[in-house]
């Protein structure tokens, strides 16, 4: 199973959408609040060299943004 992590923030309704569209596929990720820990906010800037939310990490791919293709294809569904 893919290592799944995903940048986000409350109030992004992105955000929301890729973590239902997870939990729909009952695929498990790690979530971190960016708003509220300032540590993985540094950490998702030095990975996608992005500020936006949501951005995903599907093993070593990034993903700014819900990408549901890209999703797709790298989880072979």
């Amino acid at each position: 199973m893919a290592k799944i992590t995903v940048y986000s923030t409350p109030t992004c309704m992105w955000c929301r959408k890729v973590k239902s569209y997870f939990k729909e596929h009952n695929i498990p990720f790690k979530d971190y609040d960016v708003s509220s820990n300032q540590e993985k906010a540094q950490e998702m800037v030095r990975k996608s060299g992005q500020m936006g939310v949501p951005v995903i990490i599907i093993d070593n791919s990034v993903i700014v943004g819900f990408d549901k293709n890209k999703i797709d294809n790298l989880l072979g569904l």
